[in-house]
Order: structure tokens, then C-alpha cells, then sequence
């Protein structure tokens, strides 16, 4: 990818930590991730997760990938809200916990 034509996207090519960083820095709006495990593992690997929204879907379709891989940190949430749908879609909001990030 070479260039964004989103409203307000900015395309990052070198160290996304220090980019998504600094964007967490400048006013605005909230950042967020869509449909990308790794790229949810890596920014919580480095703490830049305030936020996590997931959506259940009120249907089973098999195995797909894991949103959390296995790794050696084990990050403490902290339930914030619930939201269901009048489709059966449930959106179930976390956020962590700081001080409480263990190793296993």
C-alpha cells in the first residue's frame, strides 16, 4: 500500500510503535483496529491498548483465528460495559488494567 484516501487515516510504513504512539499523543478522535490479530497483539504487547471492544455474533461457524495468541504475558481487564444488539450481537468493552500486567 502506498497511500490512504480514508477520512483521517494516516499510513504508517516504519516503527508502529513509536508511530501509533505518537498518535496517541495529538487530540481527536479514538483510534481504531479492525479485523487485525497481529496488529492488536503487537499494540498490546506495548500497552497502547486503552480499549477493547468485542463483538460476539450470536452464530458458531467453525475455528478462525485467535485474537490472543500465546505468549508469556497475561494481561488483567477490567469489565466496563455491555451492549446487545437487537440482532443477538453482543459488544463487550475492557479495559486494563495497568498496574496488574503479570507474567504467567
Amino acid at each position: 500500500m502506498r497511500e490512504v484516501s480514508w477520512n483521517h487515516s494516516r499510513l504508517i510504513r516504519e516503527n508502529l510503535v513509536e508511530e501509533v504512539s505518537k498518535l496517541k499523543q495529538l487530540p481527536g478522535q479514538d483510534i481504531l483496529v479492525a479485523g487485525s490479530c497481529q496488529l492488536v497483539n503487537t499494540l498490546m504487547q506495548h500497552d497502547l491498548i486503552d480499549e477493547f471492544r468485542l463483538m460476539v455474533f450470536p452464530i458458531v461457524v467453525g475455528n478462525g483465528k485467535r485474537l490472543f495468541r500465546d505468549d508469556n504475558v497475561r494481561k488483567v481487564l477490567k469489565h466496563v460495559e455491555t451492549k446487545t444488539f437487537c440482532s443477538g450481537v453482543t459488544v463487550l468493552t475492557y479495559q486494563p488494567h495497568r498496574s496488574e500486567t503479570h507474567n504467567k
